[in-house]
């Protein structure tokens, strides 16, 4: 290596991509949704599409609107995207917060319990 090459300058490089972002600077160092909470099978559907102009929006953040034009999960966007969940997630809470998606977490074991029950209680019903 010449001496007067810097030496963190091919740590910013790959050969075959080019310059590499590192996840944290897609989320500007945020490691936490500031809204909602996106478990992996929460289903995330866009509301509507973005303009090409929205004000603090990341080309990550327009790729995730256009996957979710048909509802997909937390997880099959983070696939997608070739992305972290944790990096996915805080940017599918920026999103939320702009009302340009909505999120349906999982039905709780408990929640669906329940259901089961009622409907059990309806169809002795219906038999009397």
């Amino acid at each position: 290596m010449d001496a007067r090459q810097d030496p963190t300058e091919d740590r910013w490089l790959d050969e075959d991509a080019g310059p590499v972002v590192r996840p944290y600077a897609m989320t500007r160092g945020r490691t936490k949704p500031e809204i909602g909470d996106f478990d992996l099978i929460a289903l995330v559907a866009a509301t509507r599409p973005t303009t090409p102009v929205a004000v603090g929006l990341g080309p990550e953040h327009h790729a995730i609107v256009d996957l979710c034009q048909q509802p997909l999960s937390v997880a099959e966007i983070s696939a997608h995207l070739d992305l972290p969940v944790g990096i996915v997630r805080v940017l599918l809470g920026d999103l939320l917060g702009r009302g340009l998606i909505v999120a349906r977490g999982p039905r709780s074991a408990v929640q669906m319990h329940h259901e089961r029950v009622l409907k059990a209680v309806l169809e002795g019903l219906r038999s009397l």
